[in-house]
């Protein structure tokens, strides 16, 4: 609704805090309540909210808090003034302004709304941090009385620090969605003498503020570490550019090593040496390609030395890799150089989001970084050949090692997203019966982020990112000398490696209709070399080649969904195998029935793969392919 005084929407709503979550279940259920008449169904949603404000707190200090929401819609940012809090049983008024966003770019580079105008009017350039993780199962439902319409809803919240949950709380909100708000008094009246409803101490952020604070102290405590009162502030950035992302790192890796380290310790000697695990890094090796060294790593991580941790000191305090806003190849780049170039951009792109993988606070962080230790991988499989072997092998040898950690982390996260996007609309019960399964992957992804650390803030990898540091910077180093005559440019070279690509692709024409999922896979790998291929000298092909890159990204996705649906029925038929006995027969059944679902959506996608095949391999895509390569 709408402020008479003011041009912003103001919403209006009751809050009580659940003494009881039995007692606050039964207002989803009744029919009725204070002349209001239930409307509708009830409806379940698995809510992720990301609280953002400037290191300064500029937003705070204005009266305001912003909240980014990953929603089916998109990303949506809302702004609500803080206020000052009603008391018990009276509707508490809020101004929102709330607009489309994307938390991988800045706030100038979101779509244009009211809630970003106003960050920028309060915020201006400085980039936001993370300030609290909350995740909440939000159950809802209509009331209606006549034509006033209010949404009832009980949300089950965690606040999450570092993918553990450090307070967990119940809240009952009662908002008006349409109508007059003075019928919000009957149904205050209604609700006072319930003694299982009590009056929030604060907002849902201020509540988490105050657990994240307690756990920062109590695990410095812990460690033996001191540092910043309130680790929630110092962690990536949320909407940043590489370079911003680089210099929050500069600012936040004491912090983050004292938490790093910290954990690394206690966990040291634990690793993820459990069957399920297993299974875990078998996918991160698929998702990376074989031939990934992610097995070959030790079990188990040893104690973080203060060599470690001089190591990191030495990251944080260097200048970021100077980068523009695409790698830059031309047509008449020497390989090797174009090679670097890439290497250069994506190596910037890593250390813009190492800070903020070490805090573990956004996933995007580690995928980002992933990411961008994938395409400095195929960018050697690309241009290695203009480099000396000998000079470069402990390069892609690291870049192996730190790649297979990232995936295995990552790969989690991809596995408990989807699990949670399907049990989001399942009734309550059916959701609580998954829970052992996704409890025992949070424990995998916890292994497997600890060996992550204990890499990051190993010795060799200080050693790897100032080496590589200078070598991405130094033109002429490592490269293999070529006569004059030999094909050694971009324009020279480049057409015969995208067809070579191309040509791996097409191979798989003759078997794709009774291809089973591990050759799908492969020509999933062989199509991201394709794309990235492509990408890594886009400049120099010209437009004409992004509807190519565009229709291959399609290709490759449809067979990554099919992927990872593999893995997710893989993984729980182990853990039904493994632990099934220990099992509720409810329990058995919710998860049998999502490894069912899996497969069934592995058959659909193995069913569809052709109409992004043929985006690939009809004559039309190889015609602009030659012209896009003929512009060489």
């Amino acid at each position: 609704m709408t402020d008479g005084v003011t041009t912003r929407p103001v919403e209006v709503e009751l809050k009580y805090r659940i003494r009881d979550l039995v007692a606050g279940e039964r207002y989803l259920v009744i029919g009725g309540i204070g002349g209001f008449a239930a409307a509708g169904q009830m409806k379940t949603a698995q809510i992720e909210d990301r609280y953002l404000d400037t290191a300064d707190r500029a937003l705070a200090r204005a009266g305001f808090a912003a909240r980014l929401r990953q929603s089916k819609r998109g990303t949506i940012v809302s702004v609500k003034s803080t206020g000052v809090r009603a008391g018990h049983g009276i509707p508490q008024r809020r101004e929102e302004l709330e607009g489309p966003a994307d938390r991988t770019l800045p706030p100038r580079d979101w779509p244009a709304s009211d809630a970003r105008s106003l960050i920028l009017e309060l915020c201006g350039d400085a980039p936001l941090v993370e300030l609290a993780t909350i995740r909440q199962l939000r159950r809802r439902r209509e009331l209606r009385d006549g034509d006033t319409i209010v949404e009832l809803s009980l949300d089950e919240v965690d606040v999450v620090v570092r993918s553990q949950v450090v307070d967990r709380f119940v809240e009952l909100e009662i908002e008006l969605k349409r109508g007059d708000e003075a019928r919000l008094d009957g149904l205050a009246a209604a609700l006072a003498s319930d003694p299982a409803l009590g009056q929030p101490e604060g907002s849902k952020l201020e509540t988490a503020l105050a657990a994240i604070q307690a756990f920062s102290a109590s695990d410095r405590g812990r460690d033996g570490e001191s540092g910043s009162s309130d680790r929630s502030t110092e962690g990536a950035e949320s909407a940043e550019t590489p370079a911003a992302a680089e210099a929050a790192a500069a600012r936040s890796a004491g912090t983050v090593r004292s938490a790093t380290r910290g954990a690394a310790a206690r966990s040291a000697g634990q690793g993820a040496a459990t069957p399920s695990a297993g299974t875990a890094r078998s996918a991160a090796r698929g998702a990376s390609g074989k031939g990934s060294a992610g097995s070959d790593a030790p079990p188990s991580p040893e104690p973080a030395s203060a060599a470690t941790a001089e190591g990191a000191d030495v990251l944080a305090t260097k200048a970021p890799v100077p980068t523009g806003k695409s790698p830059g190849v031309t047509g008449d780049d020497h390989v090797a150089e174009a090679g670097r170039k890439v290497l250069r951009f994506h190596f910037a792109r890593m250390l813009a989001r190492e800070a903020g993988t070490r805090s573990g606070e956004d996933p995007e962080d580690l995928h980002a970084m992933r990411v961008a230790t994938r395409r400095m991988r195929a960018a050697w499989r690309a241009f290695g050949d203009g480099f000396r072997s000998d000079r470069t092998r402990r390069y892609r040898n690291r870049l192996r090692e730190v790649a297979a950690r990232l995936g295995a982390v990552r790969d989690l996260d991809v596995l408990l997203e989807g699990a949670d996007g399907y049990r989001a609309d399942l009734p309550v019960a059916e959701q609580r019966a998954l829970e052992p399964l996704l409890a025992a992957w949070r424990r995998y992804r916890e292994d497997a982020r600890v060996l992550l650390i204990h890499e990051l803030d190993s010795p060799g990898y200080a050693r790897f990112v100032e080496d590589f540091r200078v070598f991405v910077q130094t033109d002429g180093a490592a490269v293999l000398p070529v006569t004059p005559t030999r094909p050694h440019r971009i324009r020279d070279t480049a057409p015969s490696r995208i067809w070579t690509a191309y040509e791996q692709v097409r191979a798989y024409e003759p078997v794709l209709r009774w291809a089973d999922v591990e050759t799908l896979h492969d020509l999933r790998i062989a199509a991201k070399w394709l794309r990235y291929t492509l990408e890594f000298v886009r400049e120099a092909l010209g437009p004409e080649v992004t509807p190519l890159v565009a229709r291959v990204t399609a290709l490759q996705d449809h067979l990554g969904y099919m992927h990872d649906a593999d893995v997710a029925a893989a993984m729980a038929r182990t853990y039904l195998v493994e632990q099934g006995a220990g099992l509720s027969p409810a329990e058995s059944a919710a998860i049998g029935r999502y490894l069912v679902s899996r497969e069934r959506e592995v058959a659909r996608l193995r069913r569809t793969v052709g109409g992004s095949w043929r985006g690939v391999a009809g004559i039309g895509f190889r015609r602009a392919l030659g012209r896009a390569a003929s512009a060489l």
